[in-house]
């Protein structure tokens, strides 16, 4: 083995190194963050009234509804929501990063377990646009199992971490 593959070999064992690395405090972060937006949500829930005109509201396209709420939300939502909807983005975005990582730590487990969080931080969050358009209580519930999906896989991933 020439010293070129001996450099590119202890590169590449270094990269896998940080990525695995980066696994357990970028799920540490996302379960505070979750928390954080458990606890937005109650505040929305219990002190926020949604406007009962914005874009997206009973739109008959869903997934072009969704982008209008959204983005209405980021303009002109009264504060509680709006933060509730930032918080849901930043979690969308840390999701995406963390089974990035987990792919590029080669690791199966972590991979499983980030998409599945991926995936309860979407359910949760096109159910959370869903409330908004459509003000059904399913949708609420479908949040709330979203939310949990996440916060069960994200703690596994931890666990896995030791």
């Amino acid at each position: 083995m020439g010293t070129e593959a001996v450099k590119t070999d202890t590169h590449n064992t270094a990269s896998l190194r940080l990525f695995s690395l980066s696994l357990r405090p970028l799920t540490i972060l996302m379960l505070l963050l979750l928390a954080v937006q458990f606890l937005l949500g109650m505040v929305v829930n219990l002190f926020v009234q949604v406007p009962s005109v914005h874009p997206g509201i009973g739109a008959s396209n869903y997934f072009q509804g969704v982008v209008q709420g959204v983005a209405w939300a980021l303009v002109h939502a009264p504060l509680g929501l709006l933060v509730h909807v930032v918080a849901g983005l930043l979690l969308f975005l840390t999701s995406l990063i963390l089974i990035g990582f987990a792919i590029a730590s080669r690791r199966r487990a972590w991979i499983i377990v980030s998409a599945i969080g991926l995936i309860g931080i979407m359910a949760a969050g096109f159910n959370g646009a869903s409330f908004m358009n459509y003000g059904q209580n399913f949708s609420s519930l479908l949040m709330s199992i979203g939310f949990l999906l996440a916060a069960v896989a994200y703690t596994i991933g931890l666990s896995l971490a030791r």
